[in-house]
């Protein structure tokens, strides 16, 4: 089922980018990013858009098949926040499909670009609960930490 464009042109590009996005794409990213966009998540923080390509890039070295589903969207002046869904397989451990789940917060600058771009999603259970020995090893950590 397909989503109704959104009415913000800003947020529809960025969607539509974010969903498609494919390997080929990474070298297009200042189309979507200023040159000194911050980007942020639970493994990276850089500061230019040349360095958000690399990061982009190591996904999809790292990951088969990665593709993000845009669940919601909510947009305050030249914020937005996107919580998504991330589909993916991992090339050494796991041939299942895995999936986290996160948010964006982004921040557009006065032309529409992303001059801030933070993710937000839970390292532990999304990831290295998943991953075999060190899965069970977090989830042991987890049940101590909860008795």
């Amino acid at each position: 089922m397909s989503r109704p464009a959104h009415a913000d042109a800003r947020v529809q590009r960025v969607i539509e980018f974010f969903e498609g996005l494919q390997a080929s794409d990474v070298q297009r990213m200042t189309r979507y990013y200023v040159a000194d966009a911050h980007f942020k998540d639970p493994f990276n923080e850089v500061h230019s858009c040349t360095d958000i390509e690399r990061v982009f890039a190591h996904m999809f070295k790292s990951l088969d098949g990665p593709r993000f589903v845009i669940r919601d969207v909510m947009l305050q002046g030249d914020q937005c926040f996107l919580s998504w869904d991330f589909h993916f397989r991992m090339k050494r451990f796991a041939r299942d499909e895995q999936l986290i789940r996160g948010g964006s917060h982004l921040r557009f600058a006065p032309d529409g670009r992303i001059a801030m771009h933070r993710d937000y999603w839970d390292a532990a259970e999304e990831l290295y609960e998943k991953l075999p020995l060190l899965g069970s090893l977090m989830r042991w950590l987890r049940r101590r930490a909860n008795a």
